[in-house]
């Protein structure tokens, strides 16, 4: 059975966490992953045999870029050998694991001086938890100098930041009470003072819960993991005190919605602060492997399935980044790019290679410990579909998915530098789709304090093209949605000048179906030439293929690969690729201006894979109707979309091939979803028990209960 989940939405609030699966048909195959541990090791060891050779006589490992031990480089590396021994892995690297130890735990007992960059909140975990996987593979006496330099008080090891940066001390002083290091009662105490006190306050409110490390303007969807993913480590390590409960309600809420957050091939959210960065792909798979567990601990096999799948897409997208170069084997980029990391694309002055390598293998490893039970996967509902949200004003950032297909579109604009980055820029600034290379998508915008690129309206004053992502400071905007069905997604989004600023209005109409998405962009005021601009993806370090044609642009990095094209719609429409490329967090984008003689500007954005229709195929077969279009990528009738490999949204009949004689009939409208074989319905489900009849049979269909059709 192929499955999947999908939300229906009635209000413009969201609420991923108080709902319980529901769709469980796919509109595009799917099968599980199968990703093992064995995979998880195996990256682990690539990771330390690299770092290895960067350890000097001391123990420390020294950064070749940075020329110098940087922050927790050094404990993390010793983590991930102290795994890989304890699994009876690389036995030869036992003596770097030890000789890093050594380091790391001398440096913490000598207090907050004697750590690099004073980083002292990130030794407290990873040092405590190391000392069980060392204890039986060296002298007892060097173990147990190990353990008594873990009884430092945090007061004399901590820098004392109240973002993310405490709730490390957290979990970590909770690991040292459970392994008799600290007191207890000290330990809950500083716990309950530090959520009281100021953690709770950042965390979002209702629905989302997710957490603010408010370091950026708009704020980090990348760091808000590892603020959340803490306390999430500190609830699953089972902490009671008093606020536990609101802690675990918090972050378990909080976790099971970034499924939804999630592309469908494993990538996270980009926006705010440090994203486009590959540890954070394993922060979020260790939530998920958090969250697979404690699901199926409580009997929720349908959800404890989704977060395993999940936590092996992102697994399975960092992938993408290990590095093949002589003398990086085994290692991973620190940003999702394949240039040369001195030029330091995408960097925050805190990325350097060895702390961000170091922090990947060790959360894979604290996932490969998480990771207990055979869970049988479940597709992510972010491979399925339907829904369209925004979270709060400081995220400032929308999502929408129809069977799939998946939008992230920014709202706000970064104004002013932070970290030495604009990391958000306003606009569409992912399109992906399971199964597809989600780098071409693009997978993010660009701004570089001048000029920006993403998917937006663009327009001439004073003779000079400005695009919206050029203009943080004067633009903003509105988002809303029309109707959200499993497979049919409308939503909008109205670019307006900020108060105090004035400028056009442009409104964008969206409709996502599993092939691609429509946008139609329309000036609701101002005057003077405009169009739309579409971001096309150059060079990610490897030069990609792009191509510029009659009313279509497109990239790939292999002919006969995957190719993410943009396709202008309208007759007489022109493309201009003329403008300088822009680097962003991950790439070189060139901003590709495409206008047109009337007054709607309709683009469709066509993620295609090997085996779907062509490009040109899919513009020359393109028809506007009465009630939607037909193109050879798919059909839209009304709510109704047929494609390749199913049907589905809201209606009470579905006319496969137009003739008038519907293969499936229901009693009353209902959201459904269908799977096509060959143009024929092998599988149904709907939202409400309705009677139907499916290719001449007569059937009786139970809510979200999918029907096999012989």
């Amino acid at each position: 059975m192929i499955r999947f989940v999908s939300i229906l939405l009635l209000t413009t609030a969201f609420c991923p966490a108080q709902m319980e699966p529901q769709f469980h048909l796919t509109a595009r195959p799917w099968k599980p992953l199968g990703i093992t541990t064995d995979a998880y090791l195996h990256a682990i060891e690539g990771e330390a045999r690299y770092t290895a050779k960067l350890q000097n006589a001391a123990g420390a490992i020294i950064d070749p870029y940075f020329k110098a031990e940087h922050q927790y480089a050094t404990p993390y590396f010793a983590y991930a050998v102290g795994t890989l021994v304890d699994e009876a892995r690389a036995a030869d690297l036992l003596p770097y694991g030890a000789k890093a130890m050594e380091h790391a735990t001398g440096c913490f007992g000598r207090g907050r001086s004697a750590i690099p960059e004073q980083h002292g909140e990130f030794f407290i975990a990873v040092l405590t938890g190391a000392l069980p996987l060392y204890e039986k593979h060296v002298p007892r006496d060097q173990w147990l100098r190990w353990r008594d330099r873990m009884r430092t008080p945090s007061a004399q090891v901590i820098r004392g930041n109240k973002n993310n940066w405490e709730t490390y001390v957290l979990k970590g002083d909770w690991m040292r009470q459970q392994a008799g290091l600290i007191p207890r009662q000290d330990t809950v105490g500083f716990i309950e003072a530090a959520w009281k006190g100021g953690q709770a306050k950042r965390i979002a409110a209702a629905p989302y819960y997710l957490y603010h490390d408010l370091t950026s303007d708009p704020d980090t969807l990348s760091v808000e993991a590892v603020g959340r993913g803490n306390l999430l480590a500190l609830s699953a390590l089972g902490y009671d005190g008093p606020s536990a409960a609101e802690i675990r309600r918090i972050v378990e809420t909080a976790t099971t919605n970034t499924l939804w957050l999630q592309d469908p091939t494993g990538q996270v959210p980009t926006n705010g602060r440090t994203d486009n960065h590959v540890w954070v792909e394993i922060g979020y798979q260790l939530c998920f492997e958090v969250m697979a567990e404690v699901a199926w601990k409580r009997g929720d096999r349908e959800r404890a399935g989704q977060f395993r799948h999940a936590a092996m897409l992102a697994f399975q997208s960092a992938q993408r980044w290990r590095r093949t170069q002589r003398g990086f084997e085994g290692s991973y980029s620190v940003t999702k790019n394949h240039f040369d990391p001195a030029l330091r694309v995408g960097f925050q002055p805190a990325s350097q290679y060895t702390n961000y390598n170091g922090s990947l293998m060790f959360h894979l490893s604290e996932a490969l410990h998480t990771r207990q039970t055979g869970i049988p996967e479940r597709p992510s509902p972010s491979e399925i579909g339907g829904y369209a949200f925004a979270l709060d004003e400081q995220f400032a950032t929308a999502f929408a998915n129809a069977g799939g297909m998946m939008i992230q579109a920014n709202l706000r604009g970064q104004e002013n530098m932070t970290h030495a980055n604009y990391w958000s820029p306003l606009g569409i600034v992912r399109f992906a789709r399971p199964g597809w290379d989600t780098r071409l998508g693009p997978s993010d915008g660009a701004f570089d304090g001048e000029r920006g690129v993403t998917f937006a309206p663009a327009f001439e004053e004073s003779g000079r093209w400005l695009r919206m992502a050029d203009l943080p400071s004067r633009f903003q905007a509105d988002w809303d949605f029309q109707f959200v069905s499993p497979l049919v997604v409308r939503c909008s989004l109205t670019y307006r000048p900020k108060q105090g600023h004035s400028g056009p209005i442009f409104r964008n109409e969206l409709t996502i179906t599993p092939s691609g998405v429509l946008s139609a962009v329309r000036r609701v005021s101002g005057e003077g030439a405009w169009g739309v601009t579409w971001p096309v993806l150059e060079s990610d370090g490897t030069p990609l293929r792009p191509r510029y044609e009659d009313r279509l642009a497109g990239t790939g990095y292999s002919a006969g690969g995957d190719e993410e094209v943009f396709l202008a719609l309208d007759e007489g429409a022109r493309i201009q690729h003329g403008e300088p490329l822009i680097r962003s967090t991950y790439g070189d984008l060139r901003p590709v201006l495409m206008t047109v003689p009337g007054e709607v500007s309709r683009t469709f954005v066509y993620p295609r894979a090997p085996g779907d229709p062509a490009a040109a195929d899919v513009l020359a077969s393109w028809r506007f109707t009465q009630d939607g279009f037909t193109s050879s990528a798919g059909t839209l009738r009304n709510d109704v979309w047929i494609g390749k490999t199913a049907a589905g949204g809201r209606g009470d009949t579905l006319d496969l091939d137009g003739d008038g004689q519907p293969e499936l009939r229901l009693s009353a409208p209902r959201n459904f979803v269908v799977q096509l074989s060959q143009r024929r319905i092998t599988a149904v489900e709907v939202d409400a028990g309705v009677s139907a009849v499916v290719g001449g049979k007569s059937v009786n269909l139970a809510k979200y209960v999918p029907m096999e059709i012989p």
